[in-house]
């Protein structure tokens, strides 16, 4: 299965992170070991959201819908209300 992931950073729940993957959760430990630079800044990160899709295809242009603008919005308004 192929996954589209939501961070949120724990020390400042107005900061997240969309990506794509095949394990969400060994995913969210490589972000916690903080070898990014950004994420490294808002460590620590709980994972709020994912959805699996059977093909990369999908999950990549989804995960690439939910960078955009509209998909911002939308995440903060359907999957990951910050209030």
């Amino acid at each position: 299965m192929h996954y589209v992931y939501i961070l949120q950073s724990i020390k400042d729940p107005t900061i997240s992170y969309v990506g794509y993957t095949q394990n969400p959760e060994a995913r969210l430990t490589q972000h916690n070991q903080g070898k990014s630079k950004f994420m490294k800044q808002h460590l620590p990160w709980e994972l709020k959201w994912y959805c699996a899709y059977p093909e990369k295809r999908h999950a990549l242009e989804f995960e690439k819908y939910l960078k955009s603008h509209s998909g911002k919005a939308f995440t903060s308004k359907r999957l990951v209300p910050t209030s």
